[in-house]
């Protein structure tokens, strides 16, 4: 193990070898990083572990910079594992240039149907003894994270001290088409909010929108900026300061050359970082698979029931003179032929998006007979997670105290973390 320092934190590396498949222990294995961190001074007193597991999917942990957000209240009393889920991170990576090692597209699929919530949950189990001695711990769970804490609840919680969700209660039954179904309504709103605050951004996408369907434009890197990938920047809309970043990124989209007005290579790049899937290629990957527990193949949810709105029809708006709408946490087909990151996996995504026997991952009886403290954060127009799906988990969940805010955004745990695992943990204590 290495340590190291950093303002107000001791840092250390953890490296652990987990089944790929927990069901065969003894087989092929895979690598899982962790970064624990404690208050200095700390580091060798008996503390209370709290694991903190990253919304996504597909996402890495947060990389700590001193003693901020909610680490900084976190170590006054627990020493804090910071998990890169199993294909994240420093983690045994899956990506354009790993995944070719296990074979082709159909190999691809099968390797990644193991890296859903519940593999995620069985790698915890596997490591805490090693580090607690069998101690159970308290996990704190952010968005994606949150679905893996319920998960846990119903799989192990004899593992569990307590449970602390933010912005992550998913719904127990409902599919993919439900999911999305609620959810562009959500990002319509957004949009309608969005334009309010900054109406000059209407024609400022409405040019840009015209311009690429004329000429879809090339990022650096051999990204292709499509109409519909231009309507994705969306996804900002629902984190803290989110609107304000899609402004900036609007008002400075044209620069005049001497063949005219065309999209300025900062604006491209700006783009280009944030619709890159470089960085977690498992999110496009597997994004819908999260939603799916009775079977049936997702089929590309979130494009099929697009059409189902058509206000999201960026040809239609434009030709109507009306508002471009942006799109959100959505993944579509053609992600996958557009993002030079994804596009040697486009075949193992439609393999995924065609996968059937998906299996559940909530058990609504133990959750309803859960004994583990569990308190939950859930943001009142949360963009990304539903509010009406996640009140109606918190009730069928047992001992759950759910705190209803409209004040953070779903990243409120990063942007205003002591505050709000203050919060969440007096709630857990029935302090508050």
């Amino acid at each position: 193990m290495t340590s190291y320092r950093q303002p107000g934190l001791v840092l250390t590396d953890h490296h652990f070898q987990v089944p790929l498949d927990h069901a065969a222990p003894d087989g092929e294995q895979l690598e899982l990083y962790a970064r624990e961190v404690t208050a200095p001074g700390r580091q060798d007193q008996e503390l209370p572990w709290l694991v903190y597991l990253e919304g996504g999917p597909g996402c890495g942990a947060r990389r700590p910079v001193g003693a901020t957000d909610w680490v900084q209240r976190a170590v006054q009393e627990y020493r804090v594992l910071l998990l890169d889920q199993r294909g994240t991170g420093r983690s045994t990576p899956a990506c354009r240039q790993t995944l070719p090692l296990r074979g082709g597209p159909q190999e691809q699929a099968d390797y990644l149907a193991r890296f859903r919530a519940d593999a995620i949950v069985a790698d915890c189990e596997w490591i805490r003894p090693r580090l607690t001695g069998g101690a159970p711990w308290t996990v704190l769970g952010q968005s994606f994270g949150g679905f893996c804490a319920v998960h846990y609840l119903g799989a192990a919680p004899e593992g569990l001290r307590g449970a602390l969700i933010t912005g992550g209660l998913p719904s127990l039954d409902a599919g993919p088409d439900e999911v999305y179904r609620a959810a562009y309504p959500r990002v319509a709103r957004r949009n309608r909010a969005h334009y309010a605050r900054y109406p000059q951004d209407v024609e400022a996408a409405r040019r840009i929108a015209g311009r690429l369907r004329e000429h879809p434009a090339e990022l650096p890197g051999g990204h292709r900026l499509t109409v519909e990938a231009f309507q994705s920047l969306g996804t900002l809309l629902g984190g803290t300061g989110g609107s304000h970043r899609l402004h900036y990124l609007l008002e400075d989209a044209f620069v005049r050359t001497a063949s005219g007005p065309q999209l300025s290579d900062a604006f491209l790049e700006a783009v280009r970082g944030v619709l890159s899937g470089a960085s977690s290629p498992l999110y496009a990957l597997l994004h819908e698979s999260i939603y799916s527990q009775d079977g049936t193949a997702t089929d590309w949810a979130a494009h099929r029931v697009r059409s189902e709105f058509p206000e999201f029809d960026a040809g239609r708006a434009l030709d109507a003179g009306e508002p471009v709408l942006f799109t959100g946490e959505m993944i579509y087909p053609w992600m996958l032929d557009t993002d030079p990151a994804l596009r040697p996996l486009r075949d193992t995504g439609r393999l995924l998006a065609e996968r059937t026997g998906w299996t559940p991952l909530y058990d609504p009886q133990r959750l309803a007979a859960n004994a583990v403290p569990v308190a939950a954060a859930v943001y009142h127009d949360d963009m990304y997670v539903d509010a009406a799906h996640a009140l109606r988990t918190a009730g069928a969940i047992g001992g759950l105290r759910s705190w209803v805010t409209d004040e953070f955004e779903h990243d409120g745990v990063r942007s205003s973390g002591p505050r709000v695992l203050d919060r969440l943990l007096a709630l857990s204590r029935d302090e508050a």
